[in-house]
């Protein structure tokens, strides 16, 4: 029985969820020092803030997504764990590496977008939903390294 694999594809999983949560911990840190900046001057703004808070928060359910599917892959929620080669590992690993790279660097980039964009819904409110359209803008890349990481999981045979 060939744990090396098994441990090697563990760690990908690992990375996905870890680089992508700690991205959007990050990113999540930036807006949320800027919107409580922002509150402790006029509390009636919390709803347009939380938004723009909240959005740095994805690219860690991105990671867990694709750790979730490499679970899964690997049949460790069930009587049934795959015993894949060290090569096969390898793969997993591998295919883990987009969203865990994309998701933390987008995260953090996006907690910074989204920590200017809180300051202009401080000054003007109208222009709040103009800040999060420039956010979410640098959401693509997070979800390009999503589905990259989908796409070569899939080409990973058990």
């Amino acid at each position: 029985m060939n744990m090396i694999g098994l441990a090697i594809a563990m760690v990908g999983a690992a990375f996905a969820i870890g680089f992508a949560g700690a991205g959007s911990s990050i990113g999540i840190g930036y807006a949320g020092q800027a919107a409580n900046g922002v509150l402790s001057e006029d509390p009636e703004k919390f709803g347009p803030m939380l938004l723009l808070v909240a959005l740095p928060g994805t690219q860690g359910f991105y990671g867990f997504l694709v750790s979730f599917l490499v679970i899964m892959k690997l049949g460790l929620l069930g009587a049934n764990i795959a015993h894949p080669s060290v090569a096969q590992g390898w793969q997993i690993l591998g295919a883990c590496l987009p969203i865990a790279i994309t998701g933390f660097a987008s995260g953090i980039h996006q907690g910074k977008v989204c920590a200017a964009g809180i300051g202009v819904a401080a000054k003007q409110p109208v222009a709040s939903m103009r800040a999060l359209i420039y956010a979410a803008l640098v959401e693509t890349y997070a979800v390009l390294g999503l589905v990259a990481s989908i796409f070569l999981l899939q080409g990973v045979k058990l």
